[in-house]
């Protein structure tokens, strides 16, 4: 126990003297925030990259300097690693592997990869994590709070993050990217989502061999998914995979509502005619109602209605109620306006998507966790397809897929039906209160006891000034009231007197001359 409090005191000590050594307390920028994140070490480098995908809530320049973090972690040594495998299965590595290989096939700062037959000489892949990575990511997080609170970082950053919001994000999906036996239900689920499709698969989990600490799965031969030329010697077409790719993110987020958060070109591959997905450590969800609102989205960018985007930006955001409608709309329908002379295929949803958020973060809109991660998802796999094919479009994809066979698929028809259904009986009831409801209110007009709430939606802004030049005319009229009513003094003998004038009256002079001086001061100097 003493020997963690001093590591905790000796890393407190170091996250200050980084954070001083860059003079935080002067400010921040783009630059040097990315590399206060690289000193501090890779529990930050992942906060960073996080942060790089929330363009809702950090500006957009601060959102690409982040970018340019990436996590080089060097890979356990094998004693390590055996230890850990030990530990989990309580046996001897020999006695559970007829082989191990040494070599990590890839190294992150939270796992490493390797390879490896069963005694049943089955070929897996074991995901291995790190020892104490759990603890020492909570301890970062802690003393990083505390850091904050010693050095005011929440006035420092008032104008681009959140930091308490941040951390908390990061160390929920954090929690969720450490659980392995997630990961694994993850992998059983989109596994059973995905079962009809003929061209999709990804890797059999062992889930009875597999711990929190350690993920086995099947090895995955076969290609990488950016290894054109060879892809093109064995007979496969990229245009054909590229369009099978999009459709199926697509069903994914607006059918599933369970999607792959990372489909970079290192989690896809290519073997035995299938697209086989990888690494579900990140995986995003949406419930019915989102899905509707994305469905919404797609629909409204296609159509260009910027009402339609307006609204399921509002209804997706979350936000204190006091936006500006108007300048909201405004802006949407500039960024759209940029979009009009181009037909679909020439639209790049990552840009438009990014240039959303960064109208929602002007507006402080920010967007739930499955939003946003659903942002970052589907500008990486844009970026993914457009390597394979430039001439396949996503949002082409999403809007093909909504109206033809993923809209009027036999289960969306009967989830609509039994929508409508719902939404018909529900009127009816409300329609058969109606004659109740507007003898009611006759009946409180009759008696004169009818009041009316009026709520004015969107009039935080201009609510606030005409309060403010209230105030100011209230003010004005005090202060001629004073100079009225001390003249009117100033005619009688009152005492006692200052100066031969009587003390109330000299007071109400003062009193109008100091409130005078407020005025001018916040008149002319604070306008």
């Amino acid at each position: 126990m003493k020997n963690e409090t001093l590591t905790s005191k000796r890393r407190l000590a170091q996250i200050i003297s980084i954070l001083h050594k860059h003079q935080i307390t002067k400010g921040i920028d783009p630059v040097k925030l990315r590399e206060i994140i690289e000193d501090l070490g890779p529990t930050f480098v992942k906060i960073g990259q996080l942060m790089s995908s929330r363009q809702d809530m950090f500006s957009k320049r601060y959102c690409d300097e982040l970018m340019k973090l990436r996590t080089q972690v060097a890979p356990m040594e094998s004693s390590v690693v055996h230890s850990i495998l030990e530990e989990e299965y309580g046996c001897d590595i020999e006695e559970m592997f007829l082989s191990f290989d040494e070599h990590a096939l890839g190294s992150a700062s939270i796992a490493q990869v390797h390879r490896a037959v069963l005694q049943t000489g089955e070929e897996v892949v074991l995901k291995v994590q790190r020892p104490f990575i759990y603890e020492r990511m909570e301890r970062d997080i802690s003393l990083l709070r505390r850091a904050s609170k010693l050095l005011h970082l929440s006035d420092v950053f008032s104008n681009v993050i959140d930091v308490n919001v941040v951390l908390d994000e990061f160390w929920e999906t954090a929690k969720q990217e450490m659980d392995f036996i997630n990961e694994a239900s993850f992998m059983q689920r989109f596994a059973a989502l995905n079962k009809d499709i003929q061209y999709i698969s990804l890797p059999f989990v062992r889930k009875d061999l597999s711990t929190s600490k350690v993920l086995i799965m099947e090895y995955i031969d076969g290609y990488n998914i950016d290894e054109y030329d060879r892809l093109q010697e064995d007979g496969y077409d990229l245009k054909e995979i590229a369009a099978k790719l999009a459709d199926n993110y697509m069903k994914q987020i607006i059918h599933d509502g369970f999607f792959h958060a990372d489909p970079h070109m290192g989690n896809l591959r290519i073997r035995d005619g299938k697209i086989v997905w990888l690494d579900f450590g990140m995986m995003g969800q949406l419930n019915d109602r989102d899905k509707e609102q994305i469905r919404r989205a797609f629909s409204a960018m296609a159509r260009n209605d910027i009402s339609e985007l307006t609204e399921v930006i509002l209804t997706l955001g979350v936000h204190d109620g006091q936006y500006d409608y108007n300048r909201l709309y405004d802006d949407l329908e500039k960024l759209m306006g940029a979009y009009m002379t181009k037909n679909l295929q020439e639209i790049d949803l990552g840009k438009a998507v990014q240039e959303i958020f960064t109208i929602a973060h002007r507006h402080r809109i920010s967007m739930p966790k499955g939003i946003s991660m659903l942002a970052r998802g589907l500008i990486s796999a844009e970026s993914t397809i457009a390597l394979l094919d430039p001439t396949t479009n996503i949002i082409t994809t999403a809007v093909n897929y909504m109206t033809g066979q993923g809209l009027f698929s036999k289960e969306h028809i009967q989830e609509e039906t039994k929508k409508l259904s719902r939404n018909a009986l529900d009127h009816l009831q409300k329609g058969l209160r109606i004659p109740s409801q507007f003898s009611q209110t006759l009946h409180l007009i009759n008696k004169g006891r009818l009041k009316v709430n009026l709520e004015v939606m969107d009039s935080y802004q201009p609510i606030y000034l005409i309060d403010k030049i209230v105030n100011k005319l209230i003010m004005c009229i005090v202060a001629a009231a004073l100079l009225i009513g001390s003249s009117l003094i100033c005619t009688t003998e009152m005492t006692p007197q200052i100066l031969g004038i009587p003390a109330l009256g000299f007071m109400g002079y003062i009193a109008a001359v100091l409130i005078g001086i407020w005025m001018l001061f916040h008149t002319h100097v604070k306008r």
